[in-house]
Formats: C-alpha cells, sequence, structure tokens
C-alpha cells in the first residue's frame, strides 16, 4: 500500500462525510449519522452462491473502506454476515502510523445464533478490539443459555423492540443514539441492505429519511453469475439520491450518493 492510495482514500472520504471530530448533522433525529456501504460485482452481487463471501474489492477500494470504517464510531453487519464471513471489521488494511480508532463491531442477530468463539469476540478477549454489542429481540426464557454464552465470551446484548420476529431499524438506531453512537457504518449483507433501505423509503412530512443519510458502493469490474447473491431495496419508493462523488480506486469503481 502506498501513501498515495492512502492520500486518494483520505481526499475522497473527507469531501464526502466530515473531517476531524465534528458530529455529523444528525443529532437533532436522535438518530445515528448511517453510512450504508457495500461492495457489488457489474451484475450486482455482492456474495457468492448460498452467501459465501467473495473478495470483490481491490486493494485500493479496500484501503479507502477501512479508512471509512475509522471515521465511524460503529460498523454493523446481519447475523448472515457474520456466520458466512467470521469478520473481524476492524482497520488492519491502515497503517499503525496513521494513528486511526477501529469502530465498535454490531451484530444484528435477532436470535442469538452468533458462535462465542468467533473473531470478533477472540479479538476483544485478546485485547485487539472493542467488544462487540449483539442487538436481539426480546428474548425467550429458552434464550438464556444464548445470551449467558455469548455475554460470557465478552459480548454486551442489547434488546430492541422487534416486528415480526425482526429487530425494529428505528428503534436499534434510536439505542445505538442513547449508547453515544453519532456515527454508524453498514456493511450488509443483503437482508441489512434492504432492512435499511426498505427504513429509508419512509419519509416524514419534510421529506427526510430515518436510516441512511450516504449511500456509497464499490463496484468491482468482475460477473458473478446468476448463483450469486444479490439485495434488494426493501420495497417502497426511496428519497431521491444525488449524487456526490465517483471516484477511481485502481480497478474499481466507487459511487457515492446522498439520499435525501
Amino acid at each position: 500500500m502506498t501513501a498515495n492510495d492512502l492520500d486518494a482514500a483520505q481526499d475522497f472520504l473527507t469531501s464526502i462525510l466530515w473531517t476531524g471530530h465534528t458530529v455529523p448533522p444528525r443529532s437533532d433525529l436522535k438518530h445515528p449519522y448511517v453510512t450504508l456501504t457495500f461492495a457489488q460485482s457489474l451484475d450486482g452481487k455482492i456474495a457468492g452462491k448460498g452467501g459465501k463471501q467473495l473478495i470483490l474489492s481491490g486493494k485500493e477500494s479496500m484501503l479507502m473502506t477501512h479508512w471509512m470504517r475509522s471515521m465511524h464510531d460503529a460498523i454493523l453487519i446481519g447475523i448472515g454476515t457474520a456466520l458466512n464471513d467470521d469478520p473481524q471489521l476492524n482497520i488492519r488494511h491502515i497503517p499503525t502510523s496513521a494513528n486511526r480508532s477501529p469502530p465498535r463491531p454490531i451484530i444484528l442477530d435477532s436470535k442469538l445464533r452468533l458462535q462465542p468463539k468467533c473473531k470478533l469476540l477472540n479479538n476483544y478477549q485478546q485485547g485487539a478490539g472493542l467488544q462487540p454489542w449483539i442487538i436481539c429481540s426480546p428474548l425467550e426464557p429458552d434464550k438464556d443459555k444464548r445470551r449467558e454464552d455469548l455475554e460470557s465470551a465478552g459480548a454486551k446484548v442489547i434488546e430492541v423492540r422487534s416486528h415480526n420476529n425482526l429487530v425494529s431499524i428505528d428503534d436499534l438506531l434510536k439505542t445505538l443514539f442513547d449508547l453515544g453512537i453519532n456515527t454508524l457504518m453498514v456493511e450488509g449483507g443483503a437482508s441489512i441492505i434492504a432492512s435499511f433501505l426498505a427504513q429509508a423509503s419512509q419519509v416524514d412530512g419534510s421529506g427526510t429519511n430515518h436510516a441512511v443519510d450516504m449511500l456509497i458502493v464499490t463496484v468491482a469490474p468482475t460477473i458473478v453469475g446468476e448463483e450469486g447473491v444479490g439485495y434488494e431495496h426493501g420495497g417502497g419508493n426511496l428519497p431521491p439520491l444525488q449524487l456526490v462523488r465517483t471516484t477511481l480506486f485502481g480497478r474499481d469503481t466507487v459511487i457515492a450518493c446522498k439520499l435525501s
């Protein structure tokens, strides 16, 4: 990784997000500022057959993504991604000399399916990451053992109101804001993308949505094919997208849009 790659990542992100420690203009809504981001192929796939992990981003756009992580208080993924990929959600591609801080990992896991021996919890136990937070639906008594196992492994389990056994995105965001999360990066996978975009389609009387502020999509020049997993917009009509910037990082095209 070169100094030019690092400079390009910083230039792109500070031109579309924010700089320093200024809280983005969303606190009046009692929600974090939300950046929804993911990588996709030219044919709109974000994972392989059965949700298998695909490495779509090149090294330059991956560095940009890790720098983006360091600009947010927390990073959220769904339990499907957590189980399929066993990710670390850290900033290991950024040189230590940059002195950046990793985001807090958050897993949306309504039924507490996360494995106590996953990398996120192992890293926390070894002092190599922040404590993971697990967001779940109000728990039935038969899930008490799962909660105990995860908390013993170091996780913080947080119950949030649900609808049809799915955590409410609006209540999730309010809860995270109350817990001090002012900026949230959402990385997917498919069901999480659909859930946040569905919530974003529910604009209020002023035309403001309450789920996504910035959408950043990395498009890799590859075709995955029909067996790959894509994503849906979640139904409803999204607020208008306003193109902010399009930039090449190595072989990849990164597109940033604001949601009204």
